[in-house]
């Protein structure tokens, strides 16, 4: 009997292992509906259209066989402006009132943006702001009701190997949801040709293509995780990995953005590297993780704080940083003023050091966001064709003129092809707007110097009061 008993044990615990590997070993496989159901409504279709200057001749006479034996006539060119359609993204609604983040490369310069959402409703949008250092842009729908907002998740939270989706209208193609896993996090990509560029994307190999430019990136809990930007490609579609910018760094950006119309950005005030195996052996260093400061800027944030060449950032506000890509991506989250642990190694001993972020002006002010329209002109970048004539890499044509506005009364004309302002080379509306930011934010100098062309060759310097 007690031998019949331990034989009914043992097969009853045989019995339960058995069946303890088989739920435990056939695993069944990810459900991404619920994600892809709770986000396909967040997001939206995002299409554009673009002002073209068409030259219409020069004073308003065209003859060509004039123009063959005695040159074209020294008046001003003239030009009429036509809207074409543009291109196509994505974009995600972040609130109720109608506020919806996609990249800066969807909208730039576009004169009109028409939002479809996924129930088909269509709405004009407003941009708020947009920040090329980041490729954000926040823009803004009038809907009354019956938007979905998508939940924010934590980007840092992602794993290397957990699923993500991706959501958007590639090539027209509304509502579309991809599955893949996260590749890698903190990638440079150097796709960003902006001034104080942050790239720290997430690497995803869920599909991408031409038209998921804004859209979500979507954890399995259906929260945003980052927004498709890129993909790495020799044929313009997917071919095997696409880059996310991470929801930390879209949220600081969108909070900057709606509150002041311009992005708050902190600088350390250091010229870094990262490390590799021979930096390290012809430096010496003890370690190949952190970022090198290679120079301290004079009056700068990390200057004041007691920072030096040659120390090596290991973490910022106690997170690890192992490159370039993470250390701008952790600071990138902060506004000037803000005071900030940076952790360091000097000579081997680890320091943490006090630092208030600072602006690119140098202090901690409030950067005020560029209206353009003040200056009462309108702009196109030049083409091939004067660049080839004028021996110049770039410039800003001025193509129309509001006669109050500063433009007008510091004695520009059109045609006028703007190379500098201040010093800074100018190649689009942004480098301009950059110059006018920062004449705006010095309480002494406040004149804008441009340098510049006509299109007769004559190189002529204005001095526009920003006053005005």
């Amino acid at each position: 009997m007690k031998k019949t008993t331990l034989t009914l044990r043992i097969l009853f615990f045989e019995v339960l292992l058995f069946g303890i590997f088989l739920v435990t070993s056939a695993q069944s496989p990810l459900d991404f509906t619920y994600a892809a159901e709770r986000s396909v409504n967040s997001v939206v279709h995002v299409k554009t259209k673009y002002k073209v200057a068409y030259s219409k001749g020069y004073g308003g006479f065209s003859d060509p066989i004039f123009e063959f034996f005695f040159g074209r006539p020294q008046e001003p060119r003239q030009y009429e402006e036509k809207e074409e359609p543009g291109g196509a993204g994505s974009g995600v609604v972040l609130s109720y009132d109608g506020y919806i983040v996609t990249n800066n490369h969807v909208v730039e310069k576009a004169s009109s943006i028409e939002v479809t959402l996924n129930d088909k409703r269509t709405f004009k949008a407003e941009v708020i702001g947009t920040d090329p250092s980041t490729d954000i842009a926040l823009l803004k729908i009038d809907a009354a009701a019956d938007l979905f907002p998508m939940p924010l998740g934590n980007s840092d939270d992602l794993k290397i190997g957990e699923w993500v989706l991706a959501v958007g209208n590639p090539f027209n193609l509304t509502s579309t949801v991809t599955a893949g896993i996260v590749s890698a996090k903190a990638r440079n990509i150097n796709i960003l040709s902006a001034d104080l560029k942050i790239e720290s994307f997430i690497q995803t190999d869920a599909a991408v293509n031409p038209g998921n430019s804004g859209g979500a990136l979507v954890n399995t809990k259906g929260e945003l995780v980052g927004i498709n930007t890129a993909i790495a490609s020799q044929t313009g579609t997917f071919t095997g990995y696409s880059f996310a910018i991470p929801v930390s760094i879209v949220s600081k950006v969108v909070a900057d953005l709606k509150e002041f119309g311009v992005v708050q950005r902190a600088v350390l005030g250091i010229q870094m590297r990262d490390i590799d195996n021979e930096f390290a052996k012809e430096k010496k260093l003890p370690t190949l993780d952190g970022v090198y400061v290679a120079n301290v800027m004079d009056k700068g944030a990390a200057k004041v704080a007691g920072m030096k060449e040659g120390d090596i950032v290991t973490a910022i506000e106690d997170v690890k940083v192992k490159s370039m890509a993470e250390m701008q991506e952790q600071v990138g989250r902060y506004r000037p003023g803000d005071v900030i642990k940076v952790t360091a190694l000097r000579n081997g001993k680890e320091i943490d050091f006090e630092v208030e972020l600072r602006n690119r002006s140098g202090n901690t002010g409030i950067v005020k966001a560029v209206d353009l329209n003040l200056m009462g002109a309108r702009f196109q970048p030049i083409s091939n064709n004067t660049k080839y004539k004028f021996g110049i890499n770039g410039g800003l044509e001025v193509v129309s003129l509001d006669k109050s506005g500063r433009f007008a009364k510091a004695g520009i004309q059109k045609g006028y092809i703007i190379l500098k302002a201040n010093k800074l080379i100018i190649n689009s509306e942004d480098d301009l707007a950059e110059a006018y930011q920062q004449v705006t934010s010095d309480e002494e100098e406040r004149v804008l110097l441009l340098t510049g062309v006509y299109p007769n060759g004559q190189v002529v310097y204005y001095a526009v009061d920003v006053n005005e």
